[in-house]
């Protein structure tokens, strides 16, 4: 085991980097922006420059020496005739077009939030709208320096969220690091999944997996403009957070994706295997009868208002297997993503993948202690398949390898272990299987002082750092100090991967390749060391346990 603490050149970094920040903040004050001119804050902004795009030429705004363009688009509205068909290309325009302000987020569930309030402080509730394909850009310079690109795609599984929130703010991660951040926003739920091909004709044989072939049409987007921002079209990282890794491991095994980006990151979140077409035709089916259509009525769902299919979407009953995430349709999709082997479109790309120590603490937030009786119930039924013998025997095992964790820490871990923990451990197996492309395992287990220590290491809480958003951040973190050192390092380790396809940087130990023998494992938090299979008992005692119940 291999530990540093945060050194003199981290903090050397970390002084520099904020000294430069105030003294472009202290110039841009002069010339600010009215904000009446903004949907969002626009302080310390001023004008910026103008880049040309395929559809017509787009001007931004500088904010801490970083050009912000906001809600560019990369497609054209998905309203009337193109409702759940492939994304189009956008109109193109004369002049020049302000990208100033944030516009809209996908149709989602009206009155949704997120599970946690200290996320759903950083939701900006854009207003929704189907004219909703469009990127955030974020990059130090418009000059030809061609600079390595960061996809971000946004969590809330393939139903909710958007690239708009203010924690995806590529400002500081761009300077910081000297990339180029581009933020996504696409299709989800029903309007980005509902399943036509099956039953359309011939019409309809493409509409299905929209949502995914957005994202698909946001990185041809990134290969045909990003030069013009100062990146790099042969150095496209993507990479996400929770329903965000489940699309970034989706679009790993999307054939018409291959060639466009280079390395990816998966943050507490997988896609192994999608719904099947036959799944997905029937649940298309069932949908069209709550709507009183056949199915050779289906034009007059690109006649409704969206409300109305938001309506029958969400109320009063989902339909199982509707709108919920990527359709093996067998030509966008070919196969599961990851099952039984890590996909071949993307067999040369590096990969990285890890999970936070508790991260279901973010529901709620929870109680801070659980009683023993409620705790022994639920390790027996939830991870060992209702067999009271083996629950005791898991619980004991929790209790011996950690005796001062309380029970409600202890429960979020053991979750963890069992789902997000396992998916990132087996997707980097199945990657070093595939024996073309380096995977790196981290696991991140700084604990959170909000909500009076309540929430741990939670779901969501990697993103901040990442981002070197802390600040920005600031519900989800607190005020510890500490958390710009941590946010120095993997920051540096997220841009380095971008860079270079490798995360290793001179501000934390050397970050070894995984290997399915040893799990070499980078942990993020309090110290940064690099530890071998740090869930090992746990992990093979929970493996035994999932293979009892045949999962």
């Amino acid at each position: 085991m291999t530990a540093t603490p945060f050194d003199r050149a981290g903090r050397t970094g970390r002084r520099q980097f904020l000294s430069g920040a105030a003294l472009g903040g202290a110039g841009l004050v002069l010339g600010s922006l009215p904000l009446v001119s903004l949907a969002q804050d626009s302080r310390l902004t001023t004008v910026g420059g103008t880049a040309r795009t395929t559809a017509g030429r787009v001007r931004g705004l500088i904010k801490d020496g970083v050009q912000q363009f906001w809600c560019v688009p990369y497609g054209a509205p998905t309203s009337g005739a193109n409702r759940f068909m492939p994304p189009q290309k956008p109109a193109s325009w004369t002049g020049v077009r302000d990208h100033f302000q944030i516009t809209y987020a996908a149709p989602m569930e009206p009155g949704g939030a997120e599970p946690s309030p200290v996320v759903t402080a950083l939701n900006r509730l854009t207003p929704h709208s189907e004219d909703c394909l469009t990127v955030n850009v974020f990059t130090p310079a418009l000059d030809k320096k061609r600079r390595p690109v960061m996809v971000w795609m946004h969590g809330g599984g393939f139903s909710a969220g958007s690239g708009n929130y203010l924690l995806y703010d590529g400002t500081n991660l761009a300077k910081k690091e000297d990339v180029v951040v581009v933020t996504v926003n696409h299709r989800l739920n029903i309007f980005g999944f509902l399943h036509l091909a099956g039953i359309g004709g011939e019409k309809y044989a493409e509409a299905t997996n929209a949502g995914i072939q957005d994202l698909t049409a946001s990185l041809q987007w990134v290969h045909d403009n990003i030069e013009q921002f100062g990146g790099d079209p042969a150095r496209v990282t993507i990479f996400g957070q929770s329903g965000g890794g489940g699309k970034t491991t989706t679009v790993m095994a999307m054939p018409q994706a291959k060639g466009l980006f280079h390395r990816a990151i998966a943050q507490s979140g997988s896609a192994f295997r999608g719904v099947t077409a036959d799944e997905a035709s029937e649940a298309a089916e069932r949908f069209l009868a709550k709507l009183g259509l056949r199915k050779d009525q289906l034009d007059r769902l690109q006649q409704m208002d969206f409300r109305q299919i938001q309506a029958a979407f969400h109320v009063p009953q989902p339909i199982a297997r509707l709108g919920t995430g990527p359709v093996i349709d067998g030509r966008i999709l070919p196969r599961h993503q990851w099952d039984p082997t890590a996909p071949s479109y993307s067999a040369t790309v590096p990969l990285m993948a890890g999970s936070v120590e508790n991260e279901n603490g973010w529901l709620g937030p929870p109680p801070y202690e659980l009683a023993d009786d409620e705790l022994q119930k639920r390790i027996t039924t939830r991870l060992a398949g209702n067999d009271a013998a083996e629950g005791q025997k898991l619980l004991a095992l929790y209790k011996r390898l950690h005796p001062s964790t309380r029970n409600q820490m202890l429960w979020l871990q053991a979750e963890s272990d069992d789902t997000r923990r396992w998916s990132a451990q087996q997707l980097c197996r199945l990657k070093a299987e595939q024996g073309t492309a380096a995977s790196y395992l981290y696991y991140f287990d700084w604990q959170s002082p909000v909500h009076d220590n309540r929430m741990g290491a939670y779901h969501t809480l990697d993103i901040p750092f990442v981002f070197y958003n802390m600040d920005i951040g600031a519900s989800m973190t607190g005020s510890d100090q500490a958390r710009y050192q941590l946010g120095h390092v993997m920051s540096a380790a997220w841009g380095a991967f971008a860079r270079t396809g490798d995360p290793n940087h001179a501000d934390m130990p050397r970050w070894p390749r995984f290997d399915p023998a040893t799990l070499p494992t980078m942990v993020f938090g309090s110290k940064v060391q690099v530890t071998n299979d740090p869930n090992r008992e746990e992990r093979l005692a929970l493996a035994a346990l999932r293979t009892r119940r045949g999962a």
